[in-house]
């Protein structure tokens, strides 16, 4: 069986620990160029892991679809969990308990703003804006770094300096708190606590996969006055350092080739 990997960074740990897995498996693993090349007909893997969020790498996984390839998440899922305007839109259209999300247009142009909130930039990506805006001195710090930036509001959901990460890989929840974007910086960051989600919590993030299609994605939880409040979805994020994700991500990989690709049965991880 063959899985594809199309991702910049074939050697992340979750990655290529799944990989190795699928190897030891016989399975035979390989990266997929990125490029303008386009999709080589008749080359195609059984399955295929799309981990990256580039137009590029969005452009190459649709194409392999329409192709006729199996690709986790699917290049539609992972482009809209970009938009966090869509974002929020179909969660909320869904019901789901998500923080209220407006579009605010350009970051210089943002006038007479309740203080404080919470700024986004509009299309989620590495390294994207995140920032707690609490008066006009911090507005005009970040406009003066981010001009030109699209972005999106959301109210400041107050906490105590951890956020809550959720991570779904193939039905499984994992689950860890890490220090939050928007937490001060006072002397030396603290070790993160080891945390269990509640049933309630577990159950949201199953049901976010449902709304949005995915099958390997995290999502972003803060306690809201009544009950938790979604303030991010992410396809196919890091889950990194937690235990079990990658046999989770090599057998959903196996599954998917077997029930919906091309491929032949190569046993379960």
């Amino acid at each position: 069986m063959r899985v594809g990997l199309i991702t910049g960074d074939p050697g992340h740990p979750v990655l290529a620990a799944a990989a190795e897995l699928l190897v030891r498996r016989g399975c035979r693993v390989e990266a997929v160029p990125i490029g303008d090349g386009g999709v080589a007909a008749g080359a195609l893997a059984d399955v295929y892991l799309l981990k990256a969020r580039t137009p590029q790498a969005l452009a190459v996984a649709a194409e392999l679809e329409r192709c006729g390839a199996v690709v986790v998440n699917s290049a539609a899922a992972t482009e809209l969990c970009q938009d966090r305007v869509r974002m929020a839109s179909l969660a909320r259209g869904a019901g789901l308990p998500f923080a209220a999300t407006v579009a605010a247009g350009k970051l210089a142009e943002l006038a007479s703003p309740a203080y404080p909130f919470v700024v986004k930039s509009r299309h989620s990506r590495r390294h994207d804006l995140v920032a707690l805006v609490d008066g006009p001195a911090r507005l005009r710090d970040l406009a003066e770094r981010w001009p030109q930036e699209e972005v999106v509001t959301q109210p400041y959901l107050p906490g105590n300096g951890w956020d809550q990460k959720l991570w779904v890989v193939d039905g499984q929840v994992f689950a860890a708190r890490r220090r939050s974007e928007l937490a001060v910086a006072v002397g030396e960051v603290e070790a993160a606590p080891e945390w269990v989600p509640s049933a309630r919590r577990a159950a949201l993030s199953l049901r976010v996969g449902e709304v949005f299609g995915l099958e390997v994605y995290g999502v972003d939880l803060l306690d809201g006055a009544a009950e938790p409040v979604i303030v991010d979805v992410n396809a196919f994020p890091g889950v990194r350092g937690r235990p079990g994700a990658p046999e989770a991500l090599a057998g959903l990989a196996l599954r998917a080739a077997r029930e919906r690709g091309r491929g032949r049965t190569a046993g379960s991880v």
